[in-house]
């Protein structure tokens, strides 16, 4: 699971993706159901990391620094820390490694490598087109 702030984060780009145009942050929190005061500290990350750009103004708001295509799931989640990406000893072994392995650490090194792979290939654009796609399935 990730934590909250990156799964808004991830809900922030992918609207974000969506729309193409600046928006507002209010606009965002509002349609992806994300507690503003929350977002606005994710939105600022993620401006200062080069993943965001705002612009003040009439017709200002939030829009993507990068294309969708070349931000992944892996990137958001190293943005903001986020235990998925921990490989710390399950059971809390100070030294667990390939060579003094945990009775769990083979398990659990290929689920984080699995894990970390998925995340590597999946962008913000490959959740787009997934969303679309399945928005064009429920229509029929």
């Amino acid at each position: 699971m990730f934590s909250k702030k990156v799964a808004y984060a991830i809900r922030c780009l992918v609207y974000l993706a969506e729309k193409g145009e600046p928006v507002l942050i209010r606009q965002i929190s509002e349609a992806a159901d994300v507690p503003y005061p929350f977002l606005a500290k994710i939105v600022n990350i993620m401006t200062r990391k080069g993943y965001l750009k705002s612009q003040r103004g009439i017709g200002g708001g939030i829009t993507l620094a990068r294309k969708p295509d070349s931000i992944s799931l892996y990137d958001i989640s190293l943005i903001f820390d986020d235990p998925i990406l921990d490989s710390q000893c399950v059971i809390g072994m100070p030294e667990c490694s390939d060579e003094t392995a945990c009775p769990i650490h083979t398990f659990w090194s290929k689920q984080n490598k699995r894990m970390e792979k998925y995340l590597l290939k999946t962008s913000v654009a490959s959740i787009v087109f997934s969303k679309r796609k399945k928005q064009v399935s429920d229509k029929k």
